[in-house]
């Protein structure tokens, strides 16, 4: 089973890295666009949000999140992040956050006049006003970087997707904005992802059918360690169990 705890704490520890000036962040950039950004919620009917990763926190919540979501404005503003991840699935949230450390990390590698051509791009179930899940697509993009190329506000676009008949699971692409082209989370992973060669050596005594002690007796060390080792696996390959595993880390050639 993919850990939360530890997906979140990588999440954030990737966030934390990034370094900010606080003198050069100049917020009149982003309050210029706050009136496009009520018109666009207008005319397009979406929810908007912009997210400050300096402050940690949403900066900006369309009008419109309450007739369309359900969501509880007042809530919204008082919670914050919390109240948006609260309305997500739980199995779902796991698996978004799963795919969004992965997209982080993608992000972390780009040079800083890439950082702006991709979309991320979700859809996942959340509750609406009737306490009912349904579908949603999020698409979340750079809207500013710093002058370090830290990334600083991030837009997301929420809209119901026409998919409601198909309400189990995720589905997360990163879309190239200037040329079309899709990078699956699987691709993401084989790019971001590598499992160091204890894991690898493990993973490979799971798939031939060892059991945990057997693995331990034949690297001389702890079933504790072996796992822990097999734990990291799966969360790093986003997957439920060991089989799941090995298909996952064959597919992108890791084994």
């Amino acid at each position: 089973m993919i850990e939360l705890q530890q997906i979140t704490q990588e999440y954030n520890e990737i966030i934390n890295q990034q370094s900010f000036i606080a003198s050069e962040l100049d917020y009149t950039i982003f309050e210029n666009q706050v009136p496009f950004l009520n018109q666009m919620a207008s005319v397009k009917n979406s929810g908007l949000s912009v997210f400050d990763f300096y402050k940690k926190e949403h900066v900006f919540n369309s009008y419109n999140l309450g007739n369309l979501f359900g969501y509880d404005l007042d809530k919204i503003s008082k919670i914050g992040t919390d109240y948006y991840n609260s309305r997500i699935h739980p199995k779902d949230f796991t698996h978004l956050m799963q795919n969004a450390l992965t997209v982080l990390k993608y992000y972390s590698q780009l040079p800083k006049s890439n950082k702006k051509d991709y979309k991320f791009q979700s859809e996942y179930r959340i509750l609406n006003a009737e306490s009912k899940y349904v579908r949603v697509i999020e698409q979340q993009q750079v809207l500013e970087l710093d002058k370090s190329g830290n990334l600083w506000l991030a837009l997301s676009i929420m809209d119901i997707s026409p998919h409601q008949e198909e309400l189990d699971g995720i589905q997360s692409q990163l879309i190239n904005i200037k040329t079309g082209e899709v990078k699956h989370i699987m691709q993401l992973n084989n790019d971001a992802i590598a499992l160091s060669k204890r894991e690898t050596q493990i993973l490979g005594f799971v798939k031939e059918g060892l059991l945990s002690k057997e693995i331990s007796n034949s690297l001389s060390i702890s079933v504790h360690t072996v796992n822990t080792h097999r734990q990291n696996i799966l969360r790093k390959l986003g997957a439920n169990n060991s089989i799941e595993a090995i298909d996952y880390a064959a597919r992108l050639g890791l084994v």
